[in-house]
């Protein structure tokens, strides 16, 4: 279901092809809808050159609440978190704290220039200050990059809070914020990162079902050759009672979900995991075509996969 890709050929400039004319560069569009238009695609990955790219993902898209400490490449600390009050993408609280918020309300093609464009703002923000990134998800997002501002040797260390309480540490709070934090607190979705795993995250929607959900840093297509020579040889699986769903695309990465029983909680799955995770380096170095077998259980797995974004 990923959009199909242009061609690297060069486009010539307007006015030397017919607007209703395919485009040269190969994407099948009339060229007045593609490049003509002033088209620029969205970044694919847009987290790519990050330490810890897959955990970016994760805690964009799966995990509720969660921070992590970064460094910019002056010093400044900041602390990034899965989402703010009211999806705000920044704060400064009176401390002089700088928050940055990942779950954006809104976002354009480039989430991490959107990002990096709150961050400065709040970098420039005095403490206690609202912090006033400009247009955030639109055309007007014109800021830096993530890339650009945060130090690539400072560590990406997560931890998961099983509420939103760390919204308000140290901050003088009225009834009408206890209320909205309590409320914020009930739609939480119990979550624990498997301890030793990059981006597994082990999730319960609900008391009957939970998940496994891991966001994988390789390339798409070895990885789906190598999930499936497991999955033909009944090796894709977390153990008994578990199986593997599918899996969904997101900012450039596939993220593969397994369902496992509520019970046990956890922290459990780490040790299953990191089977899996033996059995998968394993199927990654095996440079031979794909099996018959192998074949069709690679197509079963593409027909379970889906694009988020």
């Amino acid at each position: 279901m990923a959009s199909r890709k242009r061609s690297a050929v060069a486009t010539p400039a307007a006015g030397e092809v017919n607007p209703k004319a395919p485009c040269p560069c190969g994407s099948g569009r009339r060229y007045k809808h593609c490049h003509g238009s002033g088209y620029a695609p969205p970044v694919r990955r847009p987290f790519e050159g990050l330490t810890a790219e897959a955990d970016w993902v994760a805690l964009r898209e799966l995990v509720p609440a969660a921070t992590v400490p970064l460094r910019t490449t002056d010093g400044t600390e900041v602390t990034l978190a899965s989402v703010l009050p009211g999806g705000t993408p920044a704060l400064v609280r009176a401390s002089g704290e700088i928050l940055l918020g990942l779950q954006l309300a809104t976002s354009s093609d480039d989430v991490s220039r959107d990002l990096g464009t709150a961050l400065a703002a709040a970098l420039e923000a005095p403490a206690g200050a609202p912090v006033d990134p400009g247009p955030i998800g639109g055309a007007g997002s014109a800021g830096p990059r993530l890339q650009e501002l945060l130090d690539p040797s400072a560590p990406f260390e997560v931890t998961v809070h099983d509420d939103f309480d760390f919204w308000l540490e140290g901050a003088a709070v009225d009834p009408a914020a206890r209320a909205g934090l309590q409320h914020a607190n009930e739609m939480v979705m119990p979550t624990v990162r498997l301890e030793g795993l990059e981006a597994a995250y082990w999730c319960r929607p609900s008391p009957e079902r939970a998940h496994v959900r891991w966001v994988r840093p390789e390339p798409e297509e070895p990885l789906l050759d190598a999930l499936a020579r497991l999955s033909a040889a009944e090796q894709l699986t977390l153990g008994e009672g578990t199986r593997y769903a599918g899996a969904f695309r997101a900012h450039g990465l596939v993220v593969p979900v397994w369902d496992v029983p509520a019970e046990p909680a956890g922290e459990e799955w780490a040790g299953p995991s990191a089977g899996l995770q033996s059995r998968l380096e394993a199927a990654l170095a095996v440079t031979d075509p794909l099996t018959a077998d192998e074949r069709r259980a690679r197509a079963g797995l593409l027909s379970r996969q889906v694009t988020l974004r």
